[in-house]
């Protein structure tokens, strides 16, 4: 019994383990199985949880609803007031802006009674002025419009930076928009494309601004949700 055994295990053919592979590969080729290209392939299947970073990535769609209010400011600038600070300095540029600011203004419902103008020398001397129309407590916002272009000493760095962390602090010292409408260019022609060129004008984008702000101010204090001016 035990003999018979062992002859037909004896007599059973002998296959190589290179034959074998040989003959495995062939039949994954011909049957075009995924296994060929099991170990090749990245997977892109994960077992994760509702809250795994792999799920929240994979469902980028999922809105995000507020539980409370939500506010968004109108363009619609009727029954507003604003104040704009132009600087003189560069005025070839800065009347630019102010023409756009003002056509913009009026394009959105602010009337042309509802628009005070104050000139200064200079970008330097645009933060007192904004400030102190801001705290007034007449304009729901205050455009800031200068052109400072760069030259060949460090004077350029000195009235950028003073005027920008100035006009900053109009605003958050006031509650009331102080919008920045300042250009800072390399060159004239820079500033020239952003004031009614190619680029656009910024002193109008600003007043889009103004009025925005100032109407997502106006509608929080309404609600409770926003301090009044301080």
């Amino acid at each position: 019994m035990v003999a018979a055994k062992l002859n037909v295990k004896m007599n059973q053919p002998c296959i190589s383990q290179s034959s074998h592979v040989k003959r495995l590969a062939q039949t994954i080729r011909a049957t075009k199985s995924p296994l060929l290209s099991f170990y090749h392939t990245p997977s892109t299947k994960f077992i994760t949880s509702p809250t795994s970073p792999h799920t929240l990535r994979r469902n980028s769609t999922v809105k995000v609803n507020a539980g409370g209010d939500t506010f968004v400011g109108s363009v619609i600038g009727t029954g507003m007031r604003f104040g704009i600070v132009v600087a003189r300095f560069n005025d070839l540029v800065t009347k630019l802006l102010l023409e756009g600011a003002l056509e913009s203004f009026q394009r959105h419902g602010v009337g042309t009674d509802d628009i005070d103008v104050a000139w200064v020398p200079g970008s330097f001397e645009l933060p007192l002025v904004s400030k102190a129309m801001a705290k007034s407590g007449k304009y729901d916002g205050v455009i800031c419009i200068g052109a400072v272009v760069r030259g060949a000493t460090t004077h350029y760095e000195a009235v950028v930076n003073g005027a920008t962390g100035g006009i900053l602090n109009a605003t958050t010292d006031s509650g009331v928009p102080v919008v920045f409408g300042v250009l800072t260019c390399d060159t004239m022609e820079q500033a020239l494309d952003r004031a009614g060129g190619k680029v656009g004008n910024k002193g109008g984008e600003a007043a889009v601004t103004a009025v925005e702000m100032g109407s997502l101010m106006r509608s929080m204090r309404a609600a409770g949700k926003a301090a009044p001016p301080w």
